[in-house]
């Protein structure tokens, strides 16, 4: 990669833009990732990419744009999810109750 790169992108009426791809791809951004802008005070704007907040998963975003790409390179291995295996999980999870919200335990963590 060049030590310098410039790209433009225009403003909407509503103040948004579009991330070039140039920029997207130098700093490895996916959908849904956020992005970071320092301005200096001489007015220079540096755009980063974020890091993953507290409580995301820093994986997440790559492995559903892996699948992302997937599905559209070969459509083909999409598949419906059968009826009966629908019913197989079920009756293995009847009974089972989860609290999202409970803390992890120590040994959980």
């Amino acid at each position: 990669m060049p030590d310098i790169l410039e790209v433009e992108s225009t403003l909407t009426d509503r103040y948004q833009t579009t991330v070039p791809e140039a920029i997207r791809r130098a700093l490895r951004l996916s959908k849904r990732d956020k992005i970071h802008y320092t301005i200096r005070p001489d007015g220079e704007v540096v755009l980063t990419r974020a890091e993953a907040g507290e409580g995301e998963d820093p994986l997440i975003g790559h492995f559903l744009s892996f699948v992302a790409r997937d599905i559209a390179s070969h459509p083909e291995r999409v598949q419906s999810i059968d009826a009966g295996f629908v019913r197989r999980v079920q009756s293995l999870a009847d009974g089972i109750e989860i609290d999202l919200d409970a803390p992890l335990s120590a040994e959980d963590e």
